[in-house]
């Protein structure tokens, strides 16, 4: 909705979000936008690679394209249906909104950091089209309540209800941030992105979302907060990480057999890995639901004498869950020899040994807090909206309960 006055928003909002049965019902979304959204969502089109995550994991069936072209490995891991959909390229708006115009879905799904360059360009292919179009914030700490709140919208709620408690239970035992530790005995890490291994996440990355939460110190965090940014050998050198995990195979490759990295700690003790990738990565690749196996497998990594997981069965579980594959051995084999290193496996259990660090317990789980009763300024979307008297914002309806 273009910018206008207050009061005029507020009437107009009111008079759409009034709740009548069979009709649309007013959603709230993370870049503060409030967007009628159908009752019944039969075909959604997706603008980012976490937003095809969530709703492939949430309502496969509803699910009209890829934001970005899937490679062979990843089809494979994919029903033949899901994985002939069409790729609708995310990076041109007007592209986009021909597409939306031309195939009609009944939603349109952007996920990713807000800003208000993102809400401006739901906002002109929502008014161009007709068709609603919600932006979701895509933090590590938001995905239960997303998983929650998207499942309903797409008459998945009891689906929603399930994943949204798995992610919770991830994110509550494994949350690095809740580690008392003093930050020299916490391993130094490198995440390498890209085939030369040379661009990495700074501090508040989403693409290091999963890295920072479970405790660990990311080298690349002194350059400062953003996204992404590029480095070199030099510096990696200079950090001298304990551990290194690699995007991409070819880096990986690289670290394993050029001379040119020779003297690197985590070379020197067998620590570096390769962050699995199919059908979605497990670290960034994108940065989605997809994320939360990631946890249980750094962890696992990190704190191993005091946190061993049965990474095998997490991973099997996980996929099954999500995903809905059933992993054969040599998938799961493939999946988990590069991102364990030379390991040994004791009772199920991925045992590895920590460099300079003292291995640090985890806390008991404990539930996230509920909701609050509004939504903190500027950031949107989930639970009750604020009520009216509140920084100028009406009520809106809850999302209706899908029949």
């Amino acid at each position: 909705m273009p910018l206008r006055s207050r009061v005029m928003s507020m009437t107009v909002l009111l008079l759409l979000l009034v709740p009548r049965a069979g009709q649309a019902a007013g959603f709230v979304d993370a870049a503060e936008r409030y967007v009628v959204v159908p009752d019944r969502v039969s075909r959604v089109m997706t603008v980012s690679q976490p937003a095809d995550v969530l709703v492939f994991v949430l309502a496969p069936d509803k699910l009209m394209n890829w934001s970005t072209p899937l490679a062979r490995a990843r089809r494979a891991y994919l029903p033949a249906k899901l994985a002939r959909l069409p790729m609708i390229a995310a990076a041109d708006p007007a592209e986009v909104a021909r597409s939306v115009a031309r195939l009609r879905p009944d939603l349109v799904i952007d996920c990713g950091p807000v800003s208000p360059e993102a809400a401006a360009r739901a906002e002109q292919i929502q008014q161009q089209t007709g068709v609603p179009y919600i932006v979701l914030d895509n933090d590590i700490q938001t995905t239960p309540q997303t998983l929650r709140t998207v499942g309903a919208m797409l008459g998945a709620g009891e689906r929603g209800d399930d994943l949204g408690k798995y992610a919770d239970s991830a994110i509550d035992a494994l949350r690095g941030t809740l580690l008392v530790a003093a930050a020299d005995q916490r391993p130094l890490v490198y995440y390498g992105r890209g085939p030369d291994g040379l661009e990495t996440g700074l501090l508040g990355s989403q693409a290091i979302a999963a890295i920072d939460q479970a405790g660990v110190i990311n080298v690349a965090a002194r350059l400062g907060g953003g996204e992404l940014t590029r480095v070199t050998r030099d510096q990696i050198f200079a950090w001298n990480p304990a551990i290194i995990i690699a995007e991409q195979r070819s880096f990986y490759n690289s670290l394993l057999h050029s001379a040119e990295w020779r003297g690197l700690a985590a070379l020197a003790k067998k620590r570096v890995y390769l962050a699995p990738a199919d059908p979605f990565g497990w670290i960034d690749d994108p940065p989605g639901v997809n994320r939360i196996i990631g946890l249980y497998w750094l962890v696992a990594l990190f704190y191993p004498s005091q946190y061993q997981q049965e990474l095998g069965a997490n991973v099997d579980d996980f996929y099954n869950t999500f995903y809905r594959v059933k992993l054969t051995e040599k998938q799961l084999e493939a999946l988990l020899r590069p991102a364990i290193g030379r390991t040994e496996t004791v009772g199920g259990q991925v045992a590895v040994p920590i460099l300079g660090a003292e291995p640090v317990p985890l806390p008991s789980a404990r539930p996230n807090p509920p909701p609050p009763t509004g939504r903190p300024p500027g950031r949107g979307g989930y639970g009750t909206p604020a009520q009216p008297g509140g920084p100028g914002m009406p009520a809106l309806p809850s999302l209706p309960n899908p029949q």
